[in-house]
């Protein structure tokens, strides 16, 4: 116990006195806390439309007005011929054409029935999808006004309707922060965990420090163990500051238990720092430990449903997922954040993430080689 103490108080020591270690670990997370949700975020808008409008009457003006003031388009051509509307399509200069046919009006009151022709750029395979999605829904908006006024006396032979009335339960008003500010958070942390871990053995691995401890009959675990807990209190303190920061600028208040968050990122930590340490022992040169971490972290953060789904994976997918602790962590910041879960509920994530440490944890201590 008293080697652990002595071994602590010198990684302590060693990370207190590179200051300009600490100002990154610290300032970097914060600014890319206080961009991220800003950046990431899926809710389209300013979608730049361009209208053919070869009717030229009062349903097509109100059809194009209703677009506009959705807060969805932006109306950046009003053309006289589908293939200029095209060819902005195809000089990225609108994202969506609009056309409206001769006689739409007439059409509507006389046959009670008319098309419109959409063409979308799918290049950019998010907003093409939302933005199609989006404009079909105000064009179907538009269609029942048209019914309900030209519906003047309702009938016995009406067709029955059904009306839904729907709740947004965790995050009533749909804020899209409240749900990527938790896994930005956790991507955070892993970067830090899984990239300092294997840095600070490896640094010492090139400068031959570490020569010094291991003619030492300090115990391979007691020296892990040593490497882990200064950068264990480091990811607390990141995580603290992220919270802080989540808080103030975005309004992120945790519904659920304080106690339950840190309990959960301590398993965590004990994870990622595993995999950092792990990545440690295979690794001669500092470069080398980098190529390894940022292969880990790219796909952690590609895959673990921090910005995409992992229900709409395949299923070979979802189960190479089950096996990354930033899959789990995430679950349980959003469940504890928005709905406020306590251990009963996370109790399957915080078991999966303390297996998963264990292996990473004990497969580094057995690959720690003790060479004079």
């Amino acid at each position: 116990m008293k080697t652990l103490f002595f071994l602590l108080e010198k990684e302590f020591r060693q990370l207190l006195r590179n200051r300009q270690l600490l100002r990154t670990l610290i300032i970097a997370p914060v600014i890319q806390l206080i961009l991220l949700p800003l950046a990431a975020d899926y809710s389209v808008k300013n979608i730049s439309i361009a209208v053919v409008d070869n009717d030229h009457s009062t349903f097509s003006q109100k059809l194009i007005a209703k677009i506009t003031a959705s807060g969805h388009f932006k109306l950046t051509g009003y053309t006289a011929s589908y293939k200029d509307a095209l060819s902005m399509v195809e000089q990225e200069k609108a994202d969506l054409a609009l056309q409206i046919p001769v006689n739409f009006e007439r059409g509507l009151v006389r046959e009670n029935s008319q098309k419109l022709y959409v063409a979308i750029n799918a290049i950019e395979g998010t907003k093409a999808n939302l933005g199609g999605a989006y404009l079909s829904t105000i064009i179907k908006d538009f269609n029942e006004d048209i019914r309900l006024n030209w519906q003047k006396v309702p009938t016995a032979d009406d067709a029955p309707q059904i009306s839904v009335a729907s709740s947004n339960w965790y995050n009533p008003y749909m804020n899209y922060k409240l749900y990527i500010v938790p896994a930005i958070l956790v991507t955070l942390v892993t970067a830090m965990a899984a990239m300092q871990s294997a840095f600070n053995i490896v640094q010492e691995k090139e400068s031959g420090t570490i020569e010094q401890i291991n003619v030492t009959p300090i115990k391979k675990h007691i020296f892990i163990i040593g490497k882990l807990i200064p950068f264990l209190v480091l990811g607390i303190v990141i995580f603290t500051i992220g919270l802080i920061v989540g808080r103030l600028l975005y309004g992120v208040i945790p519904v659920g238990n304080l106690a339950v968050l840190y309990a959960s990122l301590i398993v965590y930590l004990f994870s990622m720092l595993g995999l950092g340490l792990l990545v440690s022992t295979y690794s001669s040169t500092q470069m080398q430990a980098m190529s390894l971490s940022f292969f880990f972290i790219n796909i952690f953060n590609m895959m673990s449903g921090a910005f995409s789904s992992v229900d709409s994976m395949p299923a070979w997918a979802q189960t190479i997922v089950m096996t990354f602790p930033p899959s789990h962590f995430i679950k349980i910041m959003r469940m504890v954040v928005l709905k406020g879960s306590g251990f009963s509920d996370i109790a399957y994530h915080l078991a999966a993430m303390a297996v998963i440490g264990l292996v990473l944890n004990t497969w580094a201590v057995l690959n720690y080689r003790k060479t004079t």
